[in-house]
């Protein structure tokens, strides 16, 4: 999609001032990779890596309530608790790496579920997984700022860093550099596996969610205050903040950006789906679910009902949005006229969804352990995958979107083969 020309336009308000021209052409990943040479880290030594042995503990049973029906393909059951997070290695889409509350990480092949190796040496719930770019490298990170690095062919450690309490890490999109952010409020940069280290500091709150920006140049951060920043990660400074009435009024949740990074979204606890330009940093329009009244204070020993922006993403193919609720509201966004499209409803509350790269279908996962594909065209269900006896907590769609990879609080993670009726 190319918002900036061409029917179907967005239409900036007039008086935007431009602040500077942002070239969006997608560099090569040789100038990214020079770019990020070229960016000044301080040289903070790395810890020396930790050789404690490996081991698996068995599968310690699931919950019971949910139904017995199971759509996967594989269970990888290395996991004894919770597993709170799956990442896809990228070159191949033949490895995932899985994050859990059991402390652990493993790193095993999609086809079967064999384990490749288990990323050892964590103390806390492993919250953050994924593969560098070309998945030479694979981070994990856990809840108390342990991060680690290894390298997949050796199956080895080269490198580990303790910050504060992790809230998000993110590779760099053509670079082995790593980003992450913790709850003092600062984003760390680290070249891997030299360890060069370079801060964006924020506001004394969490910095609760990141994304680098497709131009590899730029990151855009939310925080716990409201405010979004967006920095420029070789200068290191911040070029444009959002903040007050412009910002947020609740925690940021999550952020996202198009195909070629000239439109930023950010979800918040507020219920409000902001959609930014991410050149000029201006507001261009805000979502808001219609149906949300203000919440209705809750009678003595009742909880108010609560809901927030969990997920949101662009579709690549047509000028649509996607943005889940926390009370299971799928809203798909017209990006040309700033208006809502559909509404799909789920019976719980939407935990993260992700669009098809090359078409107008977008998957959800949710509270009640269930994957669904949605066409965002039509506003209809395509198809639903069960499994999980627990809710799901995270997944990966692999690039021709054929697998789905799910994780789960009944201690599993699942593979899904997707079929779908126009293939």
């Amino acid at each position: 999609m190319e918002p900036a020309e061409g029917p179907g336009a967005l239409g900036f308000h007039g008086d935007e001032e431009i602040i500077e021209v942002v070239e969006l052409g997608p560099p090569g990943p040789d100038d990214l990779a020079d770019e990020m040479e070229d960016v000044d880290f301080d040289d903070e030594g790395a810890e020396e890596p930790d050789a404690e042995a490996w081991e698996t503990e068995d599968d310690e049973g699931v919950e019971d309530g949910m139904e017995a029906q199971d759509d996967s393909e594989v269970t990888f059951s290395l996991h004894s608790a919770s597993v709170f997070c799956v990442s896809l290695d990228p070159k191949t889409n033949t490895l995932a790496v899985t994050g859990g509350e059991d402390d652990k990480a493993f790193v095993w092949r999609v086809s079967d579920g064999e384990l490749l190796f288990e990323c050892s040496g964590h103390k806390d719930s492993v919250t953050c997984a994924s593969f560098s770019f070309d998945s030479v490298f694979v981070a994990t990170g856990d809840m108390s700022g342990l991060i680690k690095v290894w390298r997949v062919d050796a199956k080895e450690e080269v490198w580990s860093f303790e910050v504060g309490d992790l809230e998000w890490m993110e590779w760099h999109p053509q670079a082995h550099v790593l980003l992450a952010g913790t709850a003092d409020g600062n984003s760390w940069m680290w070249k891997i596996p030299s360890g060069d280290c370079k801060t964006f500091q924020g506001p004394a709150c969490p910095a609760t969610c990141g994304r680098i920006l497709p131009d590899g140049k730029r990151a855009v951060v939310g925080y716990e205050d409201g405010t979004m920043r967006i920095w420029d990660l070789k200068q290191g400074t911040s070029l444009h903040v959002l903040k007050g009435q412009d910002g947020h009024q609740d925690p940021l949740t999550c952020v996202a950006s198009n195909q070629d990074g000239s439109l930023i979204m950010t979800g918040s606890v507020d219920c409000h789906a902001k959609l930014i330009n991410s050149a000029t940093g201006k507001v261009v329009c805000v979502f808001k679910m219609e149906s949300m009244a203000p919440k209705a204070p809750a009678s003595e020993g009742e909880e108010a009902e609560s809901n927030s922006v969990e997920s949101l993403g662009f579709c690549n193919v047509m000028p649509l949005a996607a943005v889940g609720y926390l009370d299971g509201t799928l809203a798909i966004y017209d990006l040309s006229t700033q208006s809502l499209r559909h509404k799909c409803q789920h019976e719980s509350g939407i935990v993260q969804l992700l669009w098809e790269e090359s078409s107008a279908v977008v998957y959800t996962c949710s509270l009640d352990g269930a994957v669904r594909l949605w066409d965002a065209r039509s506003g209809k269900m395509i198809s639903e995958y069960r499994g999980h006896s627990a809710e799901i907590l995270d997944f990966a769609v692999n690039k021709d979107a054929s697998i789905v990879v799910t994780t789960s609080g009944d201690h599993q993670a699942k593979v899904f083969c997707v079929q779908r009726p126009d293939r």
